[in-house]
């Protein structure tokens, strides 16, 4: 194989799947973010910015978009969302596109990527790693934070695959138990990726 191995990361809101992402930086392996690739999108010179200003006129301010006015725009109307994914999804693509090749030596890349099952990216993955926890210490986690009401929690979960649909489909799961915990499992998994990659080339 002379491209490196594509490691994809994903699991539901609260799961611990940035905590894990990190930990994957911190062990020397290249991370493409999908999420900060949509923030830099929308940024001021983002690729993104003229074609959602044309679609939905007056949620580009200052040459960037107002992601807070886009999602409300996106509540208001139920065709906003797919007509927006049409636009910005290939343009993620692209950007993922350009990570890959830019890290073409390296021997493992991680993609993380929210809604990597929705969105059919799976199939760009040599593997997929879901991070997950209890429902209890999910809703936990996301409502301490108090950024969020109980209902909003409701409404983005229904958006999203269901955990126990993701981790079925899973090639390899972490509990995010506790951050030690974490790092061990993440250390363990590219333990594991590395000789099987080692086993391809033997």
């Amino acid at each position: 194989m002379n491209r490196p191995f594509r490691l994809g990361l994903t699991g539901s809101i609260g799961m611990g799947k940035s905590t894990t992402a990190r930990l994957f930086a911190e062990a020397g392996v290249p991370v493409w973010d999908a999420d900060a690739a949509v923030h830099a999108l929308y940024a001021q010179g983002g690729a993104a910015v003229a074609p959602v200003a044309a679609a939905f006129p007056g949620v580009a301010q200052a040459g960037r978009v107002d992601r807070a006015r886009l999602k409300t725009l996106i509540s208001e109307d139920k065709q906003a969302l797919s007509r927006l994914e049409s636009i910005v999804h290939p343009l993620v693509r692209e950007a993922r596109r350009a990570f890959l090749a830019a890290h073409e030596m390296a021997e493992i890349v991680l993609l993380d990527i929210p809604l990597l099952y929705e969105t059919g990216a799976e199939k760009d993955c040599d593997a997929v790693l879901v991070v997950t926890a209890a429902p209890d210490v999910q809703r936990a986690r996301l409502l301490d934070r108090g950024q969020m009401s109980a209902a909003e929690l409701d409404l983005i979960l229904a958006r999203q695959m269901p955990d126990a649909e993701k981790r079925a489909r899973a090639d390899y799961l972490i509990e995010t138990l506790s951050l030690d915990q974490t790092r061990a499992a993440v250390r363990d998994l590219l333990q594991r990726i590395g000789q099987n990659i080692g086993a391809h080339h033997a």
